[in-house]
């Protein structure tokens, strides 16, 4: 997952909203969004390959959402999948201080990755690259594949049409909130990072949602866009679009 913003406890009726894109190859295989057989309380998407999923949410409340760090060349190789330790918190049985001392203790198993977690109530945020781990305070927030809240273009622009719509709108409607995930628009050159990939690759993964037939990179896009909403009596709506290349449609499947 390349983009996660978040309002965290700023709305008057929503104590968490979220909304999230997941950029992905289109070889790697993926389940979307629904309930696990074997974790009955946990609604995500999963990774067929490694296992894990890059974000979800449980029955208890629990929430997890995960991007990648990305920082070239990367000098060792790693057989941890980062996907798991989403999975991991979004199961019951351990606690945030054994989930913490876990992520600490295993950091070096890992490339490089950004983590949020907890609930709608109080969010964690931690990063095998950044450090010690921190509560996240109230207000709007935003990760791509760098520590949260680094300025790069989309999480900027993303971060300033989030809080649009949250200072706009005392009722949120998701298909506002998915044209802000659904945003094609590149960033002029001089503002995009220099993560080792290059300009050109810099300047394409700049958009908020990289569609490969605009781009010409049939092999590499945005496929999931979610929007989580839950609000002041915890009640959730989940929505996950995925992106289909070949017919360039978007499939829903929402959960309320």
């Amino acid at each position: 997952m390349c983009l996660i913003l978040f309002a965290n406890n700023v709305h008057p009726k929503y104590k968490l909203i979220l909304v999230a894109n997941r950029d992905e190859f289109y070889k790697r295989p993926t389940r979307p969004a629904q309930w696990w057989e074997d974790k009955s309380d946990v609604l995500a998407g999963k990774d067929l390959e490694g296992g894990g999923t890059w974000m979800g949410i449980s029955k208890s409340g629990r929430i997890a959402a995960l991007t990648n760090y990305r920082k070239l060349p990367v000098n060792e190789k790693y057989n941890s999948t980062r996907g798991k330790l989403v999975t991991d918190f979004l199961d019951e049985s351990i606690s945030r201080t054994d989930y913490l001392k876990k992520l600490e203790d295993s950091s070096n198993d890992y490339d490089g990755y950004n983590l949020v977690f907890g609930n709608a109530d109080q969010l964690t945020y931690y990063s095998n690259k950044g450090g010690e781990e921190s509560d996240v305070e109230p207000g709007i927030h935003g990760l791509s594949n760098a520590l949260l809240d680094t300025p790069w273009p989309k999480v900027k622009l993303g971060k300033e049409a989030l809080s649009t719509i949250v200072n706009e709108s005392e009722d949120i409607v998701p298909d506002r909130l998915f044209e802000i995930l659904h945003n094609t628009d590149l960033a002029p050159d001089e503002e995009l990072p220099d993560t080792g990939i290059g300009i050109e690759y810099e300047r394409v993964l700049s958009a908020a949602f990289i569609n490969p037939i605009s781009i010409g990179s049939p092999d590499y896009g945005t496929r999931l866009s979610t929007v989580i909403l839950i609000d002041k009596e915890n009640k959730v709506h989940f929505e996950e679009r995925a992106f289909v290349p070949e017919s360039n449609n978007l499939f829903k499947f929402i959960v309320s």
